[in-house]
């Protein structure tokens, strides 16, 4: 289930804001897939003692390892997506100001929640 969300430009990397998203919330496991492999999302989480479930990039030098049983379940995350996207206003951005994207987006989130 969704449990926050952050609007940036359609440039911006999902990366760059993600520990911004991460802060404040409580959590013993990150998952992600292998474009969150950065160094200041893995200091972020080891600093807190968050177990790392991200797969890392073939380019690092020291290659880390990770639970590849445990990273079978990040489909769940995928999951949720499909499931925000399931309305058309966010899947295709109709929304033209981030605010309104954003108030879509958490109307959505809260549907999810109640069913």
């Amino acid at each position: 289930m969704p449990v926050g969300c952050i609007v940036t430009a359609g440039t911006v990397d999902d990366c760059t804001k993600a520990v911004d998203l991460l802060e404040g919330m409580k959590a013993y496991t990150l998952f992600a897939d292998k474009a969150y492999d950065t160094d200041s999302i893995l200091e972020y989480a080891k600093k807190r003692d968050m177990k790392i479930i991200i797969p890392p990039k073939k380019n690092r030098i020291i290659q880390r390892e990770y639970d590849k049983e445990l990273y079978k379940k990040r489909h769940l995350v995928e999951n949720a997506f499909l499931k925000l996207k399931g309305w058309r206003g966010i899947a295709t951005h109709y929304a033209k100001r981030s605010s309104s994207f954003l108030s879509a987006v958490i109307i959505r989130c809260i549907f999810l929640w109640l069913a």
